[in-house]
């Protein structure tokens, strides 16, 4: 097992311990403006972080993070920052792009075979704003099959010894998903940013479980073509960083908003939710404890809210959306990019045993399994689920906030540190216990920032917590995020192998 330097000192106070992990860094997490800042200065080559970068992929191929390396391309475009011909806020910045969204010249495999030859002709908006301001796509990263998990347990793309992206704080774990392999690159150092897409969580959850920030932005906020869909109510590009900081400015990028600094957390208030804090693994419930208690002397007001509506109606609308239009929307994005291929195509070839059930006992034929073992048709599921199931969620929220009087809601994003690799992390049961807090929000169509909080005192494992807030308040959740990493400081980084 790999774990970071002095994770635990026996008989430390459990606040002790954590606020101990976080000074006890071999070194704080360099950050993307700090980088970009280097190489304009002269005091980096762009070249020489691109050479960083694949050295470090090279250091870290046990993680099975990278689907698909663009090395000498990214050279090259390095030596063009280097020489002046490229400029901007992110000008030589190494990123990783998750596999399921175009890149000029790379396949968006998504994970799957059957998408591993359908080679990209552009990139897509999101990927092609970042390019634009000079960041530099150094390899596509490893994910879940089609984005249909959250335990990155994927056979396609190894280059370790056993199957799934792992975890680089302990390699026996899994890295969480979909977008498991940029979170593990971003926690392991090897890049500071990252594309990674969400739907119910897959940006956050790995953020949160390799010890990275995590940006699901407000639906629509960011342009989504040119991305591998599940479904276009629900999906959106996002990124994982080292720190807050970094999301500032790599969403400040994509928008063109204005720079924000940290909130004054004196006076600020924040809501919590017994559903959301309820059942947490022992390492989770001490570094939420201890970030609590920490705000609380910061001066921010926790205020008791009722969220079991949310619960009540997110049960009712998440998965019809997501099997409903996986099919719809997959179809789509064949006809559009890979006309040769059809759904069924992508399905026989599907190497996941969890994503390929998924996709031909309810995804193709349209059936959803009912409480009673019975299948019903899914189609009128779904029109309810949007007609009504998904503005009532909305609703909900909106009073949630109005009524509490709260900028956001806080809570664990991920009730436990990151489960032992394999296929069983695959399971329903896990899935649903992954996603619990991270999947309402992503149906109401909401913004969630997840923020590195500290390191289990038990196993040493990171742990995030999560802002989520109204529709449009992306920049809000950011200052309070950047106040939120002040108190809480850096996480140290795993030792590299």
């Amino acid at each position: 097992m790999r774990r970071v330097r002095a994770a635990m000192i026996g008989g430390a106070s459990v606040s002790a311990l954590l606020i101990g992990a976080a000074s006890a860094a071999a070194q704080e997490r360099a950050s993307v403006a700090g980088t970009v800042d280097a190489i304009v200065a002269g005091e980096q080559t762009a070249e020489a972080a691109v050479e960083d970068a694949l050295a470090a992929f090279d250091a870290w191929s046990e993680l099975n993070a990278v689907a698909v390396l663009d090395g000498e391309r990214a050279l090259e475009r390095a030596r063009a920052v280097d020489a002046g011909d490229v400029s901007g806020p992110l000008a030589g910045l190494p990123i990783v792009v998750k596999d399921n969204t175009q890149v000029e010249g790379l396949p968006a495999s998504a994970g799957t075979p059957a998408l591993r030859s359908v080679f990209s002709e552009e990139s897509a908006p999101i990927v092609e704003r970042l390019t634009l301001a000079g960041a530099i796509v150094v390899a596509t990263s490893n994910m879940h099959e089609l984005a249909f998990g959250i335990s990155g347990w994927n056979p396609v793309y190894q280059t370790g010894p056993e199957p799934g992206v792992r975890n680089p704080y302990d390699m026996s774990r899994f890295a969480g998903g979909s977008s498991s392999g940029t979170g593990a690159l971003v926690g392991a150092g090897a890049v500071l940013a990252g594309l990674g897409t969400d739907t119910g969580g897959s940006v956050r959850v790995p953020a949160a479980i390799n010890g990275a920030a995590g940006l699901r932005p407000t639906m629509d906020r960011y342009p989504a073509e040119g991305i591998v869909p599940i479904s276009s109510t629900r999906d959106t590009p996002g990124f994982i960083a080292a720190t807050v900081a970094d999301i500032e400015l790599l969403d400040r990028v994509v928008t063109g908003d204005d720079e924000v600094s940290a909130a004054d957390l004196d006076g600020l208030r924040l809501g919590i939710a017994p559903g959301f804090t309820a059942d947490l693994d022992a390492d989770v419930q001490a570094v939420w404890g201890d970030t609590i208690a920490r705000l609380e002397e910061a001066g921010v007001e926790m205020v008791d809210v009722d969220a079991s509506g949310i619960f009540e109606l997110n049960a009712t609308l998440s998965f019809p959306i997501a099997f409903y239009e996986g099919k719809r929307d997959l179809v789509a994005y064949l006809d559009a990019y890979a006309p040769d291929l059809t759904i069924e195509d992508v399905v026989s070839e599907i190497a996941s045993p969890d994503v390929k059930g998924t996709y031909e006992t309810i995804v193709l034929p349209g059936q959803l399994p009912m409480p009673d073992g019975t299948m019903a048709e899914l189609g009128p599921i779904y029109e309810s689920a949007i007609s009504e199931g998904r503005p009532a969620l909305i609703a909900e929220y909106e009073s949630i906030f109005d009524e509490g009087g709260i900028d956001a809601l806080i809570f664990p994003t991920v009730p436990q540190v990151a489960a032992v690799a394999g296929p069983e992390a695959s399971s329903p049961e896990m899935f649903s216990r992954i996603i619990r807090n991270t999947d309402p929000g992503s149906n109401a169509g909401l913004p969630g920032l997840s923020v590195p909080a500290a390191l289990g005192p038990e196993t040493g494992l990171p742990v995030g917590i999560e802002l989520d807030g109204p529709a449009g308040s992306d920049r809000r959740l950011i200052e309070i995020g950047l106040a939120i990493e002040d108190v809480l400081g850096p996480l140290p980084r795993p030792d590299a192998p």
